[in-house]
């Protein structure tokens, strides 16, 4: 019974030692993965701080590659623009001319005058007008200017008395 005690005490220090080193071993493992958190805290802040700074880096060149690129494309556009419309326009300009052309020789079969014929029309009346009006103010002046004799005033009376 002795023997069997004392193998119970050995193996009774001995599951002690070994729980003692589990225990011991256990502390550590907790410490040390303590430890590891607060140093992944720690560089874990540094690397985040790191990452933003190089991100803010990475977006204003981004911005400024791509607003060069955008003004790039935006000259490109206004000369595209530019070109389509001069080519449009001589386009249009050519429409306009066959258009006025085929509208006018329209008018000419029609028997309608154009603008140049009425503005001659105008100019032509307009000497009418003036010579007329002219004659009349000169024919009162050149009657009035004219010695007016007793004899063709008798005259003229004679005549109209005889008449009646």
């Amino acid at each position: 019974m002795v023997k069997k005690t004392k193998m119970f005490e050995n193996e009774v220090n001995n599951v002690k030692q070994l729980a003692s080193s589990y225990k011991e071993s256990t502390q550590q493992i907790w410490l040390a993965g303590l430890g590891a958190f607060a140093k992944a805290q720690e560089e874990g802040t540094k690397a985040f701080n790191s990452l933003v700074k190089e991100g803010k880096q990475l977006q204003e060149k981004t911005q400024s590659v791509a607003q060069e690129q955008l003004a790039g494309v935006s000259s490109k556009v206004a000369a595209m623009k530019e070109e389509w419309m001069s080519k449009a326009g001589g386009q249009i300009g050519k429409l306009e001319g066959i258009f006025e052309e085929r509208v006018a020789k329209a008018l000419k079969v029609m028997g309608v005058p154009t603008s140049k014929d009425v503005a001659d029309l105008h100019k032509k009346l307009d000497a009418v007008l003036a010579a007329v009006t002219q004659k009349k103010t000169a024919a009162p002046k050149a009657a009035a200017k004219a010695p007016v004799s007793k004899a063709s005033v008798a005259k003229k009376v004679a005549a109209k008395t005889a008449k009646k």
